[in-house]
């Protein structure tokens, strides 16, 4: 019996000015939204999540560490929530979500090949110490890595939690 691939959906790969890009941890924040409707003008946002592959057993694709349905069904929600308030602000908007292991370098990938100047993204919703050094800060690495290719990172604060 051939191996037989799933067949995803084509993502878009028209040129945009600007990229909402969110790691998959967290949802779009509205501070976020509005900021990357404002950079674009009249250009195009491109909205771009991730739905996180855990890894693999023995070298090998497990279906366990893939993200579930209800996983992929959260952020294509959480993408068309965005591209909702950006259209409702005037701004023409498409998404996409993307799964891999390593958000950074997917988001890196589809930031170059979108053409896009500057990148949008939420503060990453991980403590300090040790974990954050493990998981690590997916804003500050896209600025690394694109910053020979001259794309800005607008790296958005996180509100502080209210008091009580």
């Amino acid at each position: 019996m051939p191996f037989h691939r799933r067949r995803f959906d084509v993502q878009p790969l028209d040129p945009c000015e600007v990229m909402l890009a969110s790691d998959g941890r967290q949802d779009f924040s509205p501070r976020a939204v509005a900021q990357a409707a404002a950079l674009a003008g009249s250009g195009s946002v491109a909205v771009v999540t991730i739905a996180k592959i855990y890894g693999s057993s023995f070298g090998l694709p497990h279906p366990g560490l893939l993200p579930t349905k209800d996983e992929i069904a959260e952020r294509q929600r959480w993408v068309e929530a965005a591209i909702r308030k950006l259209r409702a602000e005037g701004v023409s908007a498409d998404g996409q979500v993307a799964a891999t292991r390593r958000a950074a370098k997917k988001l890196t990938a589809v930031a170059r090949g979108r053409g896009v100047s500057t990148i949008v993204i939420d503060e990453t919703a991980v403590g300090r110490g040790l974990r954050r050094m493990i998981e690590g800060d997916v804003g500050t690495e896209l600025r690394r890595k694109l910053r020979k290719d001259g794309v800005e990172v607008e790296i958005v604060p996180r509100a502080a939690p209210a008091p009580g």
